[in-house]
């Protein structure tokens, strides 16, 4: 047979290949699809929530068309004492900056917070990712409120809330963001977490601001914005030996370790960000985040705080492209480590997540290919092993083209006291496909 020939057959061969495989794809998130509506079963009403139909949230017969407050209040109006507590336990304030009140609060978290569906990993916070993300200027030690056990003074229950500046549809709102909420395993029939929403929210009111923002992996009353997740897996081998990746079937180990390798890539002018770059930097992302929906504004001091690592076990990493002097484009990722349960090969994974970006290049997606092809050699060069991004900003530009997989976890972002209609998260609904939405706030 000709050259001629077995070249033809072999572009057949890969064009049916490409085509199998993109029906594949497409079925695969159909199913996701199916098992996301089985997993959340949304409720029918707002009334089957018998604490969230108490508060200033839309409910999910409502669908607003106009934006603003649910509730008008005045501090009057707030309670100048918290919700007593069952016999045996106790309020208290916990100290973000001091060691043993962190190492307590990373005890809470790793026991008793988030852990994927099959109990195979579990999140570790360590005191400085801890206070990278609960301290930010402006940050009030109030917000950071817990419940002990009376006689033991054992910390079983936290919950966060940190200064945020959110635009919404060109609103501008002076809020908090509400993360860590945590309740120790053996009291969640207690039914604390409700009373924790209610005395954050409480502290808060106390300062007058009266808006929130927070995400759920569940449906509740009710999201303004779903994000899915993506993964890029680095590591190929040690994620399917701790069961995080899989094997496709007609595929073979080295097949899947050659896709997901990181070539290096030149992009003149790209570096770590400095100091001194960040009033560039701060107008090049205020000037991208405009044209979102919901997305959060910083000021220089929160600049540095998230974006310039703080010491050697800062999370966050920074990266910008520079061309004569100007900073045309900035890109970051944070990372944590996931501890691996029952597993006799690894007992820990690093996993890297996207965080804000932003580029003046016109051609978006072209850039931002480069920019995330430039920012995973450095998270293989930190080895991490995969790199998550969520559906939010513009994200889905990149996902085909650099190999990111559809993970099965869907991120539902809330309005706590404000009312606007929803906003893209970035993914066409009917079959979870990623398109760029209106979404530009990232939490962690």
């Amino acid at each position: 047979m000709s050259n001629e020939s077995n070249n033809s057959k072999d572009a057949k061969d890969s064009k049916e290949s490409k085509e199998s495989n993109e029906k594949l794809l497409k079925m695969i998130k159909a199913m996701l699809a199916e098992k996301q509506k089985e997993k959340q079963n949304e409720p029918k009403s707002t009334d089957q929530h018998k604490f969230w139909k108490t508060q200033p949230v839309v409910r999910y017969e409502d669908k607003p068309v106009e934006q603003g407050p649910l509730k008008l209040q005045t501090l009057d109006e707030v309670p100048k004492q918290p919700q007593s507590l069952p016999t045996g336990f106790e309020w208290c304030t916990v100290d973000v900056t001091d060691e043993g009140h962190l190492a307590e609060l990373y005890d809470l978290l790793y026991a008793n917070y988030i852990e994927d569906d099959d109990e195979q990993f579990r999140f570790k916070y360590p005191a400085a990712f801890l206070r990278w993300a609960l301290t930010p200027p402006g940050w009030n030690p109030e917000f950071a409120v817990g419940i002990r056990a009376t006689e033991s003074q054992k910390l079983l229950a936290f919950i966060s809330g940190i200064p945020a500046n959110l635009v919404v549809r060109e609103a501008e709102i002076k809020a908090v963001e509400i993360n860590f909420l945590c309740v120790h395993k053996k009291l969640r029939s207690k039914r604390l977490a409700p009373v924790m929403i209610k005395e954050v929210t409480r502290r808060v009111n106390l300062t007058e601001v009266w808006q929130a923002l927070f995400t759920a992996a569940t449906i509740i009353p009710t999201p303004v914005s779903t994000a899915q997740y993506y993964h890029r897996v680095i590591d190929w081998s040690k994620l399917y030996e701790v069961g995080f990746a899989h094997l496709p079937e007609n595929s073979t180990p080295e097949e899947q370790i050659a896709q997901v390798e990181v070539k290096k890539v030149a992009l003149e002018g790209f570096r770590k960000l400095e100091l001194e770059d960040l009033p560039q930097v701060q107008k090049l992302l205020s000037e991208y985040l405009s044209k979102f929906q919901l997305y959060q504004k910083f000021d220089l001091d929160e600049m540095k705080h998230w974006f310039i690592p703080a010491s050697k076990e800062s999370p966050v990493m920074s990266y910008v492209v520079e061309e004569n002097g100007v900073i045309t484009d900035f890109i970051s990722c944070y990372g944590l480590e996931s501890t691996v349960l029952g597993n006799h090969k690894h007992d820990t994974i690093r996993i890297a997540y996207m965080f804000y970006y932003a580029t003046q290049h016109e051609d978006l997606k072209e850039r931002l290919t480069t920019l995330y092809e430039a920012l995973l050699v450095k998270v293989k060069e930190n080895n991490y092993d995969v790199l998550n991004a969520l559906t939010a900003m513009d994200n889905p530009l990149v996902f085909e083209n650099l190999n990111f997989k559809p993970g099965d976890g869907f991120l539902n972002y809330n309005l706590f006291n404000w009312k606007t209609p929803r906003i893209d998260g970035g993914i066409d609904n009917s079959v979870y496909e990623p398109a760029p939405g209106g979404l530009g706030v990232v939490l962690l």
